[in-house]
Protein backbone atom coordinates (compact mmCIF):
# COMPACT_ATOMS: atom_id res chain seq x y z
CA UNK A 1 0.00 0.00 0.00
CA UNK A 2 2.59 2.21 0.92
CA UNK A 3 5.21 1.86 -2.41
CA UNK A 4 1.50 3.05 -4.69
CA UNK A 5 1.31 5.69 -2.21
CA UNK A 6 4.31 7.75 -3.22
CA UNK A 7 3.06 7.96 -7.01
CA UNK A 8 -0.30 9.04 -6.42
CA UNK A 9 0.80 11.92 -4.34
CA UNK A 10 3.49 12.82 -6.89
CA UNK A 11 0.75 12.86 -9.74
CA UNK A 12 -1.46 14.92 -7.17
CA UNK A 13 1.85 17.26 -6.95
CA UNK A 14 2.12 17.24 -10.76
CA UNK A 15 -1.77 18.28 -11.24
CA UNK A 16 -1.75 20.80 -8.76
CA UNK A 17 1.50 22.71 -10.19
CA UNK A 18 0.60 22.45 -14.32
CA UNK A 19 -2.99 23.93 -12.81
CA UNK A 20 -1.13 26.37 -11.24
CA UNK A 21 1.41 27.26 -14.30
CA UNK A 22 -1.76 27.35 -16.63
CA UNK A 23 -3.58 29.82 -14.41
CA UNK A 24 -0.37 32.26 -14.38
CA UNK A 25 -0.02 31.62 -18.19
CA UNK A 26 -3.96 32.75 -18.41
CA UNK A 27 -3.77 35.69 -16.29
CA UNK A 28 -0.63 36.98 -17.54
CA UNK A 29 -1.79 36.67 -21.09
CA UNK A 30 -5.17 38.77 -20.00
CA UNK A 31 -2.74 41.24 -18.74
CA UNK A 32 -0.80 41.80 -21.93
CA UNK A 33 -4.22 42.19 -23.88
CA UNK A 34 -5.60 44.67 -20.71
CA UNK A 35 -2.09 46.65 -21.59
CA UNK A 36 -2.00 46.41 -25.33
CA UNK A 37 -4.11 49.00 -26.46
CA UNK A 38 -2.67 51.38 -24.35
CA UNK A 39 -0.12 52.15 -26.87
CA UNK A 40 -2.66 53.89 -28.95
CA UNK A 41 -5.72 54.56 -26.78
CA UNK A 42 -4.23 58.06 -25.55
CA UNK A 43 -3.46 61.21 -27.38
CA UNK A 44 0.33 61.98 -27.11
CA UNK A 45 1.58 65.34 -25.50
CA UNK A 46 1.36 67.93 -27.74
CA UNK A 47 3.23 71.07 -27.85
CA UNK A 48 0.78 74.27 -29.23
CA UNK A 49 2.26 76.83 -30.71
CA UNK A 50 3.40 79.04 -28.05
CA UNK A 51 2.56 83.19 -28.92
CA UNK A 52 -0.30 82.11 -31.11
CA UNK A 53 -2.38 85.62 -32.85
CA UNK A 54 -5.66 84.14 -32.87
CA UNK A 55 -7.13 86.30 -35.25
CA UNK A 56 -4.36 86.27 -37.62
CA UNK A 57 -4.99 82.38 -37.96
CA UNK A 58 -8.70 83.32 -39.28
CA UNK A 59 -9.65 83.56 -42.66
CA UNK A 60 -9.64 80.95 -45.71
CA UNK A 61 -7.12 78.19 -46.61
CA UNK A 62 -6.50 75.73 -48.85
CA UNK A 63 -6.18 72.09 -47.51
CA UNK A 64 -2.26 70.81 -49.41
CA UNK A 65 -2.25 67.61 -47.39
CA UNK A 66 -4.23 65.74 -44.91
CA UNK A 67 -3.61 62.73 -42.84
CA UNK A 68 -6.37 60.49 -40.64
CA UNK A 69 -5.61 57.41 -38.95
CA UNK A 70 -8.72 55.58 -40.34
CA UNK A 71 -8.15 55.90 -43.70
CA UNK A 72 -5.09 54.56 -45.65
CA UNK A 73 -5.87 55.89 -49.53
CA UNK A 74 -5.80 59.25 -50.55
CA UNK A 75 -10.30 60.25 -50.78
CA UNK A 76 -10.27 63.71 -51.35
CA UNK A 77 -9.64 66.74 -53.31
CA UNK A 78 -10.04 70.39 -53.66
CA UNK A 79 -10.12 70.55 -49.81
CA UNK A 80 -10.47 73.94 -48.72
CA UNK A 81 -11.55 75.56 -44.78
CA UNK A 82 -12.11 78.67 -43.68
CA UNK A 83 -11.65 79.49 -39.73
CA UNK A 84 -13.94 82.40 -37.90
CA UNK A 85 -13.69 83.03 -34.10
CA UNK A 86 -16.38 84.78 -31.90
CA UNK A 87 -17.21 84.68 -28.19
CA UNK A 88 -14.51 82.60 -27.28
CA UNK A 89 -15.24 79.99 -30.03
CA UNK A 90 -13.69 78.76 -33.04
CA UNK A 91 -15.48 77.32 -36.06
CA UNK A 92 -13.66 75.94 -39.31
CA UNK A 93 -16.12 75.42 -42.25
CA UNK A 94 -14.81 73.26 -45.06
CA UNK A 95 -15.85 72.01 -48.39
CA UNK A 96 -14.44 69.09 -50.39
CA UNK A 97 -14.59 66.35 -53.38
CA UNK A 98 -14.32 62.67 -53.14
CA UNK A 99 -11.95 61.64 -55.77
CA UNK A 100 -14.08 58.91 -56.78
CA UNK A 101 -17.17 60.80 -57.46
CA UNK A 102 -17.06 61.65 -61.61
CA UNK A 103 -19.38 64.70 -60.83
CA UNK A 104 -17.23 66.26 -58.50
CA UNK A 105 -19.84 67.09 -56.09
CA UNK A 106 -18.28 69.61 -53.08
CA UNK A 107 -19.33 68.76 -49.91
CA UNK A 108 -19.57 70.76 -46.87
CA UNK A 109 -19.17 70.48 -43.21
CA UNK A 110 -17.99 72.35 -40.02
CA UNK A 111 -16.56 71.87 -36.93
CA UNK A 112 -16.97 73.82 -33.62
CA UNK A 113 -14.27 74.15 -30.79
CA UNK A 114 -14.38 76.51 -27.61
CA UNK A 115 -10.75 77.58 -26.32
CA UNK A 116 -10.56 76.30 -22.92
CA UNK A 117 -7.77 78.73 -21.98
CA UNK A 118 -7.05 81.73 -23.55
CA UNK A 119 -3.49 81.45 -22.13
CA UNK A 120 -3.35 78.90 -24.64
CA UNK A 121 -5.38 80.09 -27.44
CA UNK A 122 -3.69 77.73 -29.78
CA UNK A 123 -5.37 74.76 -28.15
CA UNK A 124 -8.74 74.22 -28.97
CA UNK A 125 -11.01 71.61 -27.71
CA UNK A 126 -14.48 70.09 -29.67
CA UNK A 127 -17.26 72.25 -28.40
CA UNK A 128 -20.13 70.20 -29.26
CA UNK A 129 -22.04 68.25 -26.53
CA UNK A 130 -22.75 65.56 -28.49
CA UNK A 131 -19.27 64.76 -28.65
CA UNK A 132 -18.77 62.45 -25.15
CA UNK A 133 -15.10 62.21 -25.89
CA UNK A 134 -11.86 64.23 -25.44
CA UNK A 135 -11.50 65.68 -28.93
CA UNK A 136 -8.19 68.10 -28.79
CA UNK A 137 -7.06 70.26 -31.54
CA UNK A 138 -3.63 72.08 -31.70
CA UNK A 139 -2.00 74.60 -34.10
CA UNK A 140 1.16 73.10 -34.27
CA UNK A 141 3.11 76.00 -35.65
CA UNK A 142 1.88 79.15 -38.61
CA UNK A 143 3.30 81.50 -40.45
CA UNK A 144 0.06 83.17 -40.80
CA UNK A 145 0.26 84.52 -44.27
CA UNK A 146 1.23 81.61 -46.19
CA UNK A 147 1.30 78.33 -44.27
CA UNK A 148 -0.06 76.22 -41.12
CA UNK A 149 -0.01 72.74 -39.55
CA UNK A 150 -2.64 71.82 -37.46
CA UNK A 151 -3.23 68.13 -35.80
CA UNK A 152 -6.37 66.72 -34.02
CA UNK A 153 -6.82 64.11 -31.32
CA UNK A 154 -9.99 61.77 -30.16
CA UNK A 155 -9.73 59.65 -27.22
CA UNK A 156 -12.52 56.72 -27.54
CA UNK A 157 -13.48 54.73 -24.47
CA UNK A 158 -14.12 52.01 -27.25
CA UNK A 159 -11.52 51.98 -29.78
CA UNK A 160 -7.92 53.43 -30.85
CA UNK A 161 -7.80 57.14 -30.86
CA UNK A 162 -8.30 59.08 -33.29
CA UNK A 163 -5.30 61.18 -35.16
CA UNK A 164 -5.80 63.35 -37.97
CA UNK A 165 -3.54 66.49 -39.48
CA UNK A 166 -4.20 69.39 -41.80
CA UNK A 167 -1.32 71.16 -43.75
CA UNK A 168 -2.57 74.53 -44.91
CA UNK A 169 -1.69 77.11 -47.35
CA UNK A 170 -2.96 80.13 -48.32
CA UNK A 171 -2.81 79.74 -52.24
CA UNK A 172 -3.12 77.00 -53.84
CA UNK A 173 0.46 74.92 -53.39
CA UNK A 174 3.34 75.03 -51.26
CA UNK A 175 6.98 74.83 -51.96
CA UNK A 176 8.60 71.96 -51.73
CA UNK A 177 10.76 72.76 -48.80
CA UNK A 178 8.01 74.27 -46.54
CA UNK A 179 6.01 71.03 -47.10
CA UNK A 180 8.83 68.97 -45.93
CA UNK A 181 9.54 71.54 -42.91
CA UNK A 182 5.75 70.92 -41.96
CA UNK A 183 6.31 67.22 -42.08
CA UNK A 184 9.21 66.64 -40.03
CA UNK A 185 6.92 68.38 -36.87
CA UNK A 186 4.65 65.52 -37.15
CA UNK A 187 6.07 62.07 -36.08
CA UNK A 188 6.63 63.39 -32.56
CA UNK A 189 2.94 63.24 -32.53
CA UNK A 190 2.75 59.62 -33.51
CA UNK A 191 1.52 61.05 -37.18
CA UNK A 192 2.69 58.61 -39.94
CA UNK A 193 3.74 61.25 -42.81
CA UNK A 194 3.99 58.07 -45.09
CA UNK A 195 0.21 58.13 -44.49
CA UNK A 196 0.01 62.07 -45.04
CA UNK A 197 -1.77 62.41 -48.44
CA UNK A 198 -1.56 65.20 -51.03
CA UNK A 199 -4.86 66.99 -51.89
CA UNK A 200 -5.25 68.35 -55.31
CA UNK A 201 -6.59 71.49 -55.79
CA UNK A 202 -6.56 71.59 -59.25
CA UNK A 203 -10.13 71.50 -61.84
CA UNK A 204 -12.07 72.69 -58.67
CA UNK A 205 -14.35 74.69 -60.44
CA UNK A 206 -18.14 74.53 -60.86
CA UNK A 207 -20.52 75.92 -63.52
CA UNK A 208 -21.50 78.59 -60.91
CA UNK A 209 -18.03 79.24 -59.46
CA UNK A 210 -15.30 77.80 -57.12
CA UNK A 211 -15.99 76.14 -53.75
CA UNK A 212 -14.55 79.73 -51.98
CA UNK A 213 -17.51 81.80 -54.17
CA UNK A 214 -20.04 79.28 -53.44
CA UNK A 215 -20.13 79.35 -49.82
CA UNK A 216 -19.25 82.58 -49.15
CA UNK A 217 -15.68 82.43 -47.99
CA UNK A 218 -13.66 85.57 -48.13
CA UNK A 219 -9.93 85.08 -49.38
CA UNK A 220 -7.95 85.89 -47.39
CA UNK A 221 -5.37 89.43 -48.04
Amino acid sequence: MAGGTLPVRAVLRWLVLALLLSVWIEDASLQMIRRRPSVNDRCPRVRAMRNFGLNAMMGSWYVIQYFASTEMFPEYGCMRSSFVTSDGYVTMNFTYVFLDDPVGTFQQGNITWIIPNYGQPAHWVHAESSYEEIYNTYVIDTDYRSWALIMHCAEKTKSQRYLSALMLAREQTLGQNVVNFLREKLPQYDIDVENMYPIPQDNCTRADGDAFAYYGYNIHN
